[in-house]
């Protein structure tokens, strides 16, 4: 056994840090299933005021790769590429002599599909981001995708058609150890870092019998906000309500989708007690500190919102929770650690978890101490963490850059009114502290916190600096396949192939098994 930690990272996706049964309601979570995770979190540090860095799929992860803010890593949207000159935790811990893997999910544009990472044997290879078109009964290749389009989204919501041994969660867990299997095989005393990535709970939102009949039709709740509150007309409110089109979602069908969104976060933390269990019961997880995270959150409904890419708590707060071998064997306590945090911290923690120095010029802090319960004096000093959206995805002058300290969130934007709140008094985000800024104290505040919101940070910059890295990625890393389902599997022979085929584009055998086939 290595003396360095090895590291599993379980990374899903659009998981809401409400969407924890170890939050208690009176601390926003909701009431949904979670012992797995819920265990983790009783044997480890839960950070429980933690926020990606962009909350959108592409943009987050490449910036939680890089361990910067999302317009220093190229961070843009959902086609962008990983700049080739910014390192990553996983070519840092690479080059630090780790063997480093990834399974499932990436959602990065371009040929950069690797991101540092030496060995890919499952995942969305630059396709259609993993995610499993549902319900089947519907798919046609080029058409618009069940469970995925704008409207498919909620109304098919519901009980999955995909064979449980075929969801991607599942393949994800038998490839991630399988490979663990292996690497222990031919490399035991090297270190390694796993990264394994789940689609759900993600939409389409579909998910087993037994988890969505749990909640549906008599067991889940209403979303714990309406359309309310100062923000509720606020243009990036109003844009984002029309591009996603939530105002077209009745509340039966709004109500039947949050019940399969219930259902998908139960699933899958009941899939990753199943793949604990067996790398706890195969000694893998001996020397093995555990990480989960999120790569942004969901609104489900709240101000009238669903999916993200705002600067809702609900959008952009998410779980985060580390799990050392010291705690699950009892010598260390497990703690709740309240001070904002970010995923950029991840990258620099990494760093410390394994003994290596840290890659210059990061955003992100080393949190290896604080998860640790030992004094963390660059956490004590951050004044707080940021997240952004820099394109205007919403209508003009809707980007933002959003600060988050231990009481305030103040949101600035290009060319909209600014919005700031006390997430301590007002959890809910009702009341616009600058609407009230009338005292002198009040005032000095928001000020103090949109100068700070802004420190190093321009918006007309930020624009130019998009346009130019776009293009210049897309012409020296353009796609050079062109896969046709949600996942690809790498073949022992080296040839990558879909791994999806079976269920989007079958060989059908029997269309009626009742008469064809004698019991």
């Amino acid at each position: 056994m290595s003396a360095r930690p090895n590291i599993l990272f379980l990374l899903s996706d659009e998981h809401s840090h409400r969407f924890l049964s170890a939050r208690a309601g009176a601390d926003g979570g909701e009431p949904c299933r979670t012992p797995t995770l819920d265990n983790l979190i009783a044997r480890g540090a839960h950070f429980s005021t933690a926020y990606c860095q962009m909350p959108l799929c592409t943009p987050s992860r490449i910036s939680m790769l890089c361990g910067r803010h999302a317009h220093r890593s190229g961070a843009w949207n959902n086609n962008s590429i990983l700049p080739a000159e910014l390192p990553t935790f996983a070519s840092h811990l690479s080059d630090a002599g780790y063997a480093t893997c990834t399974v499932g999910k990436m959602h990065l544009g371009g040929s950069r599909q690797y991101a540092g990472f030496q060995h890919r044997p499952y995942g969305d290879f630059g396709g259609p981001c993993a995610h499993q078109y549902d319900p089947l009964n519907t798919f046609q290749l080029g058409a618009a995708l069940p469970g995925m389009d704008l409207r498919s989204r909620t109304q098919d919501a519901g009980l999955s058609e995909v064979p449980e041994s075929q969801l991607q969660e599942n393949a994800v867990s038998r490839e991630s150890l399988a490979w663990l299997r292996e690497h222990r095989h031919a490399n035991p005393d090297q270190p390694w870092l796993l990264m394994s990535s789940f689609s759900r709970p993600h939409f389409p939102l579909t998910a087993p019998r037994r988890h969505f009949e749990r909640y549906w039709p008599e067991g889940v709740t209403p979303p714990p906000v309406t359309r309310s509150g100062d923000s509720a007309d606020h243009p990036m409110t109003a844009g984002a309500i029309s591009g996603f089109r939530t105002d077209e979602i009745e509340r039966e069908e709004g109500m039947r989708a949050r019940a399969a969104y219930f259902a998908c976060v139960d699933f899958l933390d009941e899939l990753l007690g199943d793949y604990l269990a067996l790398l706890e019961r195969d000694s893998l997880l001996d020397n093995t500190i555990i990480v989960y995270a999120s790569d942004h959150g969901e609104m489900a409904g709240e101000h009238g919102l669903w999916w993200k890419n705002t600067w809702h708590e609900a959008s952009v707060r998410v779980p985060l929770i580390i799990s050392t071998p010291e705690h699950r064997r009892g010598e260390l306590s497990a703690q709740q650690i309240d001070d904002p945090v970010s995923l950029a911290d991840l990258f620099p923690t990494f760093c410390g978890f394994a003994g290596i120095p840290i890659a210059a010029e990061l955003d992100g802090i080393d949190l290896s101490a604080a998860a640790r319960g030992l004094p963390c004096p660059a956490l004590d000093a951050r004044e707080g963490v940021y997240t952004e959206a820099p394109m205007p995805r919403w209508g003009t002058g809707t980007e933002f850059r959003m600060l988050r300290t231990r009481r305030h969130k103040y949101v600035a934007f290009r060319g909209c009114s600014d919005l700031a709140f006390d997430v301590i008094d007002d959890p809910l985000e009702q009341k616009n502290l600058l609407s009230a800024a009338d005292t002198s104290d009040q005032g000095a505040t928001v000020e103090g916190l949109r100068k700070l919101a802004l420190d190093g940070f321009d918006f007309d910059e930020s624009e130019a600096m998009r346009q130019r890295q776009i293009d210049d990625l897309r012409s020296r890393f353009p796609s050079r396949v062109q896969p046709q389902t949600p996942n690809q599997v790498l073949r022992g022979d080296g040839r990558l192939v879909e791994a999806d085929g079976p269920l989007y584009d079958p060989i059908v055998v029997s269309t009626a098994t009742d008469a064809d086939f004698d019991r």
